[in-house]
C-alpha cells in the first residue's frame, strides 16, 4: 500500500501594501515579469501590440530592443516571418494566424510551433525558434499571449 505524507504551510497574508489579487492587473504583472527575464519571452496584448519583450527576445528575434517595440503591433514591429520553403518567402495572411502566440490569443490554449525568422542582416543565416504560447487571462476572458523562444 502506499504511503502518503503531507504538509502544511503558514497562510500567506498580504502586508499593508502588498496588492492582492484583485487591486492587480493581470497583464500588469506578466509585462513586469517579461521585461525583466533573461530569458526569450514576449507578452502581447488582445490586440497584437508588444506589451512587454525581453532583450534576450528581441536578439532572438532580430529586433530592435524593447524599447522601440513597445505599443507596436507584434507584425509591425520588424518581425519578419518567413516559410520553410527554399524559396524562403514570406508568411501569407492564413499562415501568419496560425503562429503561436496569435493561435493561443484565438485559440484560448496552449499553443506551440516552429518559426522561421529573416536574418537582421542582409545574407545572413535565417534563425529558426520552437515558440510556446500561452493565453493570458484576465476576468476569464483571453487578454493578451505570453510566448517563450528557444533557438532551435
Amino acid at each position: 500500500m502506499a504511503h502518503v505524507e503531507l504538509s502544511l504551510s503558514e497562510v500567506f497574508a498580504p502586508t499593508t501594501g502588498t496588492p492582492t489579487e484583485q487591486e492587480c492587473d493581470n497583464i500588469g504583472r506578466w509585462s513586469a515579469t517579461v521585461s525583466s527575464a533573461d530569458e526569450p519571452c514576449l507578452l502581447i496584448d488582445d490586440q497584437t501590440r508588444v506589451v512587454a519583450v525581453s532583450a534576450a527576445g528581441c536578439e532572438l528575434l532580430c529586433l530592435g530592443t524593447p524599447e522601440e517595440l513597445i505599443g507596436l503591433p507584434l507584425l509591425d514591429g520588424g518581425l519578419r516571418l518567413l516559410d520553410f520553403t527554399a524559396n524562403r518567402g514570406e508568411l501569407t495572411e492564413p499562415e501568419i494566424d496560425k503562429i503561436p502566440p496569435l493561435l493561443a490569443l484565438t485559440s484560448g490554449r496552449l499553443a506551440r510551433g516552429l518559426l522561421r525568422i529573416e536574418s537582421a542582416t542582409v545574407g545572413g543565416p535565417d534563425a529558426t525558434v520552437d515558440a510556446v504560447s500561452t493565453p493570458v487571462l484576465a476576468d476569464g476572458a483571453v487578454a493578451g499571449s505570453l510566448t517563450f523562444f528557444s533557438e532551435v
